[in-house]
Order: structure tokens, then sequence, then C-alpha cells
């Protein structure tokens, strides 16, 4: 029987290719885009959710609290790891690793080959927590020894070529020699850790000279710590041991420590007022709604042309049930039909899916590999099959199973005008889906253009970032006058933080302040020409002077002013908490310069000098030379002062435009699922555009009779489709109003809604639709009334 359905069902699909067609190619462009989407959602639900005790594995987070707000880090202090360690017996094991933004890439050197990487210290259990595949090495013993080093297997290959790595030594940043004690396995692309070699923590504490006056300092945050609890711990007393850990050995501290599991440090990495609000996963939900969504709309396509084709199919209908079939037998057959229909649609799929792989990896940025070799992608493949079949079919298949067998021989199946909502509710659902999606892409493209082109308070072109090393902090007088001499740069100074990112903060006091307020600014340490270097513009007072004799003055931005409710700023004394004897004067104040998220407001910010805490060299290149003949001037300064480095330098441009990045990956996939949309869409509606103008065909052949034009004839049977999507336009903007205001609300610095976004999505869709039934009509419009008639 089953494979009687299955013949006929064939037979059904070659009498009627172009639909057939159609049908296939929507479902199978919805399958693409649901397994594309499944593949990427798959990636980031997985993230760090392989390592073997992941159940027990936490990092400490941080919760400031100062002037009734809570803020969320992940930085602790350095005492805090052997507190965790002694006083809180279900932690098993404790990772301490230096917090990752302070940390800027480092040198490696192997006889002549030089490389600059991104590098990591990590406590000797890291790989007892973390058990990522060593390909040399042990896991017990690779980070015992304080000068001992573990690469990334790409890392070893760049040193070392075809050469045996283990045992031999990597010079790191020109001053320390290490011992290669492992070889890591090209790290998982979906792994919140991002480095190309680990060097022990004891390295750190061994040579660091801030070490030794941190180890009972509380307020220096600077250490990210990760544990390890025993497998029956209880994750909720530990939390509420966390809580008082701090305050009880620093009794004046804000911070208050609680448990983050490995498996939300990626998807729930957003914290507000001290609680968890989510973060990634409102995307990776997002984007698996929106999977569905599309399939959803491909099905649709498949129950619209299969109930369009109605009167085609009831006398078929009726000679099966006046030989005795059963309507459980009809259902059966047309189920079968749909099921082969998107059996079909999925070979296509599976296709479309390997080809299209790579472009969506460009797209998002990721490494994602076909499934093919697990069995449960193919078990899920094959359910998903099913359900598409089922879901497409089982509303044609109970609607045309339904027809009296009676009235379909005696030539009466003529539907009425009720029968026709099904498929008009249909249209209009599938077509809101589509509207909401174009609106999506519109808005997202808005908002980042909006941000983009918001006033950074600097002047970012042709600003470039290098890594101060030994060597050019050493040198660095003699490198700035020689890259002033090169006739190539501009300007020249020396940070504590590159030009879009703050690496550091620090509390302060002044005359004035509540004594119970707590006032943190984010503090860079630079040279004299910091404000000429960056193009900061001074508001009021002067820059430091270029005598490098201001060590005791500071420059505050318009924010801090404000929050220090500094109404005459000049001249004002304030000191560090952290060093309360040493008072500063400010001298001038700055405009506001977004120097970290382009989404939030300004942050209070002060500037100081003459402290040796620059770890980054920042210039501006020459206007009268290209950007090629200007670093080629530049290289050999670099390779004479800095030789044991290679020149490696980042655009301050290219790293700002980096901030957009996941706004910009959520854009282009709201653009490309809204085009993939409008087309399944499209494809539906020109089938069912073709199947009711030629069950109209004699009608049309009548009107041409009795004087018709073709303009009147073609907006007779466009005029249908055109009010079914305007009712889609008007039920999707108030959907979509509500889900993008609740997307921008997470932005500070955010557009509004405009009505034109509406209006223009909304004739966008009304022009497509259009487009796409005129072809049908005209063509139904332009038909010889002879041909239809010719039987009456």
């Amino acid at each position: 029987m089953l494979q009687n359905y299955f013949k006929i069902a064939w037979r059904s699909l070659r009498k009627n290719k172009g639909f057939s067609l159609i049908n296939i190619l929507g479902l199978a462009v919805g399958m693409t885009v649901a397994m594309l989407i499944g593949i990427w959602v798959w990636d980031e639900l997985t993230f760090d959710r392989f390592y073997k005790n992941e159940a027990n594995l936490y990092r400490i987070m941080l919760n400031r609290t100062a002037n009734g707000e809570t803020t969320t880090q992940p930085n602790g202090a350095l005492p805090l790891g052997n507190v965790l360690r002694t006083e809180i017996p279900e932690i098993r094991r404790v990772v301490e690793t230096l917090s990752s933004n302070l940390r800027p890439e480092d040198g490696l050197k192997v006889g002549d080959k030089k490389l600059i990487r991104k590098g990591q210290n990590v406590g000797n259990s890291f790989f007892h927590l973390f058990d990522l595949p060593l390909l040399q090495g042990s896991p017990t013993t690779a980070l015992q020894e304080p000068n001992s080093i573990v690469l990334t297997e790409q890392t070893a290959d760049a040193l070392f070529g075809q050469t045996e790595p283990m045992g031999k030594t990597v010079r790191l940043n020109d001053a320390f020699d290490l011992k290669v004690t492992g070889v890591l396995k090209k790290l998982p692309t979906n792994t919140a850790w991002d480095f190309h070699f680990l060097v022990p923590f004891s390295h750190l504490e061994a040579n660091a000279p801030w070490i030794e006056s941190s180890r009972t300092n509380w307020n220096n945050n600077v250490i990210e710590y990760v544990v390890e609890l025993h497998p029956n711990a209880d994750p909720a007393k530990v939390d509420q041991k966390l809580r008082g850990l701090i305050k009880r050995h620093n009794p004046e501290s804000v911070f208050e420590a609680f448990l983050h599991p490995v498996e939300k440090w990626h998807l729930y990495g957003e914290f507000e007022n001290g609680k968890n609000t989510g973060g990634f996963i409102r995307y990776v939900r997002l984007f698996g709604i929106v999977g569905l969504a599309v399939l959803l709309i491909a099905c649709i396509n498949f129950m619209n042309l299969a109930t369009a084709r109605s009167e085609k199919r009831a006398k078929e209908v009726g000679v099966r049930k006046a030989v005795g079939s059963f309507r459980s037998q009809l259902i059966g057959q047309f189920l079968s039909e749909s099921l082969l229909i998107a059996g079909l649609a999925l070979v296509l799929a599976l296709i479309l899916t390997l080809v299209f792989l790579p472009v969506f990896n460009e797209i998002t940025q990721k490494q994602l590999s076909f499934p093919g070799l697990k069995p449960g992608f193919w078990l899920l493949s094959l359910g998903f099959t099913l359900l598409t079949g089922v879901l497409a079919g089982s509303y044609p298949a109970f609607y045309l199973s339904s027809f009296n067998a009676v009235r379909v021989l005696k030539g009466s199946v003529r539907v009425g005008r009720n029968a026709n909502w099904p498929r008009k509710v249909l249209v209009v659902a599938q077509f809101t889906g589509c509207i909401a999606f174009i609106i999506s892409a519109i808005l997202v493209y808005q908002q980042i253009q909006y941000a983009k082109n918001r006033p950074v308070g600097y002047n970012p072109d042709r600003l470039l970032t290098v890594s101060l090393t030994n060597d050019l902090n050493r040198n660095y007088e003699a490198v700035r006058n020689a890259l002033l001499g090169s006739g190539a740069v501009e300007s020249v100074t020396k940070a504590s933080s590159p030009a879009t990112t703050i690496t550091g903060d620090t509390r302060v006091d002044w005359s004035g302040k509540a004594p119970d307020e707590i006032m943190r600014l984010n503090l860079i340490a630079a040279t004299p020409d910091y404000l000429k270097t960056m193009g900061i513009k001074l508001k009021t007072g002067r820059d430091f002077y270029a005598t490098g004799t201001d060590s005791v003055s500071a420059i505050l931005n318009e924010a801090a002013v404000k929050a220090m409710r500094l109404k005459n700023p000049l001249n004002q004394e304030l000191s560090f908490v952290w060093d309360p004897g040493t008072k500063l004067r400010i001298v001038g104040v700055v405009e506001n310069s977004i120097i970290e998220s382009p989404y939030t407001p300004v942050n209070p910010l002060i500037l100081i000098t003459g402290r040796p805490f620059e770890r980054y060299v920042i210039f501006r290149l020459a206007a009268n030379l290209s950007t090629t003949e200007a670093l080629a001037r530049i290289e050999p300064i670099f390779q004479k002062f800095n030789p044991a480095f290679p020149f490696d330098y980042q655009f301050v441009d290219d790293a700002y435009n980096r901030k957009f990045r996941q706004e910009e990956l959520i854009g282009k996939l709201a653009g490309v699922f809204a085009i993939l949309a409008v087309f399944i869409a499209c494809l539906g509606l020109f089938g069912l555009a073709a199947s009711l103008a030629e069950q109209r065909t004699k009608e049309v052949g009548i009107r041409k009779v009795l004087g018709a034009s073709v303009a009147s004839l073609w907006g007779l049977l466009s005029r249908e489709f055109v009010g079914l999507v305007v009712v889609a336009c008007l039920l999707a903007s108030p959907v979509a109003a509500y889900f993008l205001n609740d997307w921008l609300s997470q932005f500070d610095y955010r557009i509004s809604l405009s009505v034109w976004v509406f209006v223009l999505a909304g004739g966008l869709a009304i022009l497509i639709a259009l487009l796409t039934v005129s072809f049908q009509s005209i063509k139904a419009a332009l038909m010889n009334p002879v041909t239809s008639l010719r039987s009456e």
C-alpha cells in the first residue's frame, strides 16, 4: 500500500512539473536556512560545553556596589586566590589568569623567527579543569615549572616548522627563555579561550614587579579566577560563603563575589545591577525562531499551492471515493505526496547547505563544518523532514479528502468564498513574517550606522597602535625622535591603554566628596603628547607640559567633572585612594571621547602623566604620504630599536570598527534571511497566482469579449493579492516595532523608530508582490478568449 502511495505521488509530481518544482525549491530553501541556522545555534549552545567536568566549573565574578549602583566584573585581587583555596572546602581547584585586557600581545622568538602572539598566564591546574587535548606533553606537568611554555600547534609550526619543539627554548619578549613543555591541539572555535600559548602563572609571580605589592592589596583587581567544585558540592552554599568573603578580609571593600557557571560564560555574559540579564543568548533564540519562521513560510507555500489546485484534483478524489477508497486512505495518499516532496527538498537542501556553508561562515565569521559524520544530525534531519512533510501536507490532505464524491463527479466542486479564507490567512501570515524581516533589517542597519556616525571625540584617521616592549620603552626618546624625523609621523605618545580600550580604573578622593560616596574613574597614564596625538580637544585649561614635569597634574574629561560635581575644576586637588599622600592638581578638562562602547554614555576619565604605567605606543602618520610609503619609512626604525619583535601594528579605525562586529553580524543575517523569506514567499505567490489565473481563465475570456481592457483585467487578478499584503503590513508593523524597541533598549545611544521605515518596508513588500503576480495576471489578460471559451 505504501509503495503504491509513493508511486502515485511520483506520477502526480511528474504531471505537474512546474508546481512541483516550486514546492520542492521553496521547501528546500526553507530547509537550508533552518539547517544553516541550526548548525550555527548548536555551535553557540555548545561553547565550552565539551569539558569532562564542565558541570563543576565556575568563574568567580565580583559585584561592585557604590553610590546605589551595582556593576559586575570578572577581575579580583591577588589575595583572593589563597583565600578561596583555604577557606572554602567545597572548592577543589583554583586557576588564576591575568586579566586579558591587561596583557598585550607578546613577542616570541626562536632563532631568526619572530612572532607577535596573544598569550595567557594560567595556574598550574589549568589542564585539570580544562581538558584541552595536548598533542605533546603531559597535562599534569606541562605548567609545573615557572619557566615553561605550552604552544598551540599553529604557533609551534610557525616557530619550529618540521623541527621537534618539545624541550626547545622560546624567547619571550626578549627577556625570558622558556622551555617548551607541551603542544596543544588547535583550539576549538566554540571556546571562550583565545590564546596562542600558555605560560604558568608562577612565572608572572616570579617576574612581575607589581606582584609583591599586590599580595596583600585587596583593591588591585587584575586577576580572573576559575574554580572547580567538588562533585558533591552545592553551588548555592558556595555562593553564600563567597558573599561575605572579601569584606571579611577587607572591611572597606565594595566587592562581593559569586559563582558564574562555565555554560553561561558565552551566552549569559551581561549583568545589570548585579543580576544576570542574559547576553548573546537573545540572538541565538532570535535566529532559532527566524529559522523556524522561514521554514514555516515555505510550508505555507505548499499548503496554499495544494489547496489552490483543489479543483484540478477534485475528480481524482471523487473517482477514488466512488471505487471504494476510504478518507483515511486518501489522507495517506496526499501525505505520501507531501512527504515525497519533503524528501526531495531535503536532498536539495543538503546540497545547498554544503554549497553555501562557506558563504555562511564568511558572514558569521565562524568555522562551522557540515555535521555529516554525526548520527544525531541525520536522525534530526529525518525527523525534521517528516515533521515538515506532515506539517506542510496535513491541511491539504484533510481538505482534499473532505470533498463529496457525488458533487465532485457532477462537476459542482466550485469552492465558495469562505473556502478561500484559510488560503488568504496563510498568505497574510507569510507576508507578515517577510515584512517583519524587512523592517528588522532596515532598523538594524540604521542603528549600526547611527552608532558609527557618532562623534568619537578624537581623530582616528591614520592613527596606529604598537605594543610597548621593554626595548621600545627603554629607547622611547630615541624611537620618538626617529619617527618624527622620518617625515612619516606627525605625533607620537605612550599610553597605558590603546586608543579604543580602557585597561584600568581607579578610585579618587577630593574636597567636597560625600563621606560614603565611592567614585571610580577610568585611568589613562600617558606622555605629554597624548592629547595632540589622539586629536582630543581641550575644553578648558592646559595640556601637560612637554618637559615631563607634570607628575602631580591631572586632566579630566567632561563626564568626570559632571560626576564629581565640580563647578570650577581647574586647580582643584584630588588624590588616588591607593596613594592618598600624593595630591594631584586638575590642570585641564577635555571633551568627552568614545574609548569604550559606542552604544553607552562616556565614562568619567582621568589622565595623568609621569607614571610608569604605559604599555602602548600611539602615533599618527603624516597626511602627505600614502599609508604604504609611511609604513615603509617607519618599519626600519622599529626593527632597529625593537630587534626581537616583528613590526606589528594596529590601525585605530579598524579596532574601532570591530566594536560593531556583533551588531553587523545581526544586520547581515537579518538582511540575508529577509531576502530568502521574501524569495520563498514570492515563489509561492507566483505559483498561487498561476493557479488562480488558470481557474479564472473562462471568466477572463468572457470579460475580454465584453470589452474589458488588459489593464482592468490585470487589476482584477492582482487586486486580491495586493490587498492581502496590505493587511500583512498592518499586522507586521506593530509586532516588529515591539520586538525592535526591546532590542534597541539595550543601547543608551540609539535611534528612534521612524514611521518611514514601516512605510518603506510595506511599500517594498507590495511592489515585490505586485511584480510577482503581474507576470501571471498579464499573461492571463493577454490570452485569446477564443482559446478559453472554445468548449462553451
